[in-house]
């Protein structure tokens, strides 16, 4: 490949990532699948409009040739392991199976804008709602607490939604307020089962984004439920592989902490 279609690559790959991510910071959507793409992004129009200084430097030395190599090499090992992880997710995803009933379905929180729920948890809430109505004697459980500078939590606004735009009677919705993780939504979502005489043996289903029902169902399962049934909502396409990309490096994290 000749230099000047090096440079011509880095900088359209690295325009379109950094502007990706700027643009999803813009709407105040800021975690490590917005943050990442944009360094890279960066890192890319750098190497494209530094590109002759970085190969004086690197051709100094045999030892700096090698290191060049090696960065590069890990870089494009770490992309392929992305690149598997994201097959091997979409491949998981199915919109389309008839979930059977349970006894309650815990709606794992996904962020408030504006005092009203982001697009991608109105998918959750949707998702859930038509469940809900499917079978009348489930329970709804609402998960997440107060973020930063916000008054209401999200719980409440999740429940508040699903009554005004779903006509969700409010005696069928219960509230897990104190939350902050999906490890967190799940285990403190048990009390309120146990308060309705609702075992973890007992099918219980868990709705959230067709990218993180795996990593959810893992985790529930750790903590000892033992039917989950999962209700996949799609993931704005806007923001859909950025997610997939924070999903990543969640299952490692969960991993590393035990979560399953």
């Amino acid at each position: 490949m000749s230099s000047r279609l090096k440079r011509s690559l880095s900088f359209i790959l690295g325009a379109l990532l950094a502007l990706d991510g700027l643009y999803l910071i813009s709407q105040n959507k800021v975690h490590l699948g917005i943050i990442l793409p944009v360094i890279i992004g960066m890192g890319l129009i750098f190497y494209a409009l530094a590109f002759d200084w970085i190969q004086s430097c690197i051709q100094v030395n045999k030892f700096r040739q090698k290191i060049w190599s090696g960065l590069w090499t890990a870089f494009f090992l770490w992309l392929s392991s992305v690149l598997i992880f994201f097959i091997y997710l979409s491949s998981t995803l199915n919109h389309h199976l008839i979930a059977p009933p349970s006894t309650a379905v815990i709606v794992l929180g996904s962020g408030i804008e504006n005092g009203q729920p982001s697009l991608t948890l109105k998918h959750r809430l949707d998702v859930s709602a038509a469940y809900a109505k499917q079978y009348p004697q489930t329970l709804l459980i609402m998960t997440g607490g107060l973020g930063f500078q916000q008054n209401i939590s999200e719980a409440e606004v999740m429940s508040q939604y699903l009554q005004k735009q779903h006509q969700i009677d409010q005696s069928r919705i219960l509230l897990e307020d104190k939350s902050t993780s999906t490890e967190q939504n799940l285990k403190n979502s048990q009390s309120l089962l146990a308060a309705h005489q609702i075992a973890l043996r007992e099918p219980i289903a868990i709705a959230t984004s067709d990218f993180h029902i795996l990593r959810a169902k893992a985790i529930a399962e750790r903590q000892g439920y033992q039917q989950i049934i999962g209700l996949s909502a799609t993931t704005p396409l806007y923001i859909r592989y950025n997610s997939w990309l924070r999903e990543y490096f969640a299952f490692i994290s969960g991993w590393m902490l035990n979560e399953y």
